[in-house]
This record gives structure tokens, C-alpha cells and sequence, in this order.
């Protein structure tokens, strides 16, 4: 079975859903269940800081300010997910302070590759004060696919897949997101054509 856990999903040309044309997806779960991510170009019109505000949070973190919150995909579009770089927890043992795979929040997903997708409020809570994870990506809605769908969307030439990379998710600009992702399979966007084959 494919593991697509910490890849990117690229829609090919000729992806039909208007939800996912041309879209890079990060998958942040995936297994004999299914498979779930968040599409990573697709900003709204809303910023972190106008959740926050709806949500009569304070934010304390400036460099949050601008950041968009994207459509992260069709499913739960009222909930909010949160992606970010995983928090090292700590306790006292034997040898004095370890390092634990406990997570700081109520509600993660630990995401291999060194990622954590959040969903409790307390994450927010941090961010309100000052504090919370250094890089994040925050999306309203996630996609979805039920045991077998993502693989025979791939067999059927819907989608490009590749292992993810973070700067691509926290740090390069949006429109430039999918060619990015496709640049880091060695393609070119005009490389592929309307019926999904790499010329």
C-alpha cells in the first residue's frame, strides 16, 4: 500500500472537481481508513488576525497579522485545523529533564516528518498570547477520502504525488505553491498537458 503521509498531492491538469483544480495538497493522514489533508494554495479572504478577532481572542503575534487563512479543503469548513512545527515537551526522569512524544495540545495529530496538525483551542489561546508554535498554516475545512478513493484518483491520473517540504508549506509565497510543488519532481508546468500526461 502507498503511505502518502507527509507528501503533496498536485492536481493535474485534468482534475474535474473545481474544489482541487490545481491544488497542492499536504497529506497529514493517510492509511487503510483513508486519507485526509489540507490544500495549501487556495488562501481565503480572511487573515489570522480577523479569526481571531470573530473570536474576540487578542493576537499577540505580529508576524501573524497578514497571514492568510486558507480553504483548506470541502469537509468541516466551519472548523478550524491548525499545521505547525512540532513542540518539544519535556520531563523530569532519571536522567534529568527527556524529551517526551507528548504533545503540548489537547487535540494533535502527530504528522511524520516533524510536523503536528492541531485542532483544540488551546493552540489558539497560545498564539493569542504571544506564544505558540513559530511556524503555522491554519485552514478552515480539511479534504477527505474514504479507504481506497485517493489511490484510485491516482491511478487514474489525477494526481502527482511527492514528499512534502516544509519551506513550500510556510514559507513560498502562494502563487507560486504549485509550481514550487511541481518543481520539486524536476516538472514544469507546461510540461503537462490537458489530458494529464507529462509531455
Amino acid at each position: 500500500m502507498l503511505d502518502l503521509n507527509n507528501h503533496f498531492l498536485i492536481a493535474m491538469p485534468n482534475m474535474e472537481d473545481a474544489d482541487f483544480a490545481k491544488t497542492v495538497v499536504f497529506v497529514f493522514d493517510h492509511g487503510k481508513n483513508g486519507a485526509a489533508g489540507l490544500i495549501i494554495n487556495r488562501p481565503s479572504e480572511s487573515t489570522i488576525k480577523h479569526m481571531f478577532d470573530r473570536m474576540d481572542l487578542p493576537l499577540r503575534r505580529n508576524d501573524l497579522y497578514q497571514t492568510p487563512v486558507f480553504n483548506g479543503g470541502p469537509v468541516f469548513t466551519d472548523r478550524g485545523f491548525v499545521l505547525h512545527e512540532a513542540q518539544q515537551t519535556f520531563e523530569l526522569g532519571g536522567a534529568g529533564l527527556e524529551q517526551t512524544k507528548a504533545s503540548f495540545w489537547a487535540s494533535t495529530l502527530e504528522v511524520p516528518g516533524g510536523l503536528e496538525m492541531t485542532t483544540s483551542r488551546d493552540v489558539l489561546e497560545a498564539l493569542s498570547s504571544g506564544a505558540g508554535p513559530k511556524k503555522i498554516f491554519m485552514s478552515l475545512g480539511y479534504a477527505a477520502w474514504q479507504a481506497g478513493q485517493l489511490e484510485a484518483e491516482i491511478m487514474q491520473n489525477d494526481w502527482l504525488t511527492v514528499p512534502a517540504n516544509q519551506t513550500l508549506i510556510f514559507e513560498t509565497p502562494v502563487a507560486d505553491r504549485y509550481a514550487a510543488a511541481l518543481a520539486l519532481l524536476g516538472i514544469d508546468e507546461i510540461m503537462l498537458s490537458p489530458s494529464g500526461a507529462i509531455a
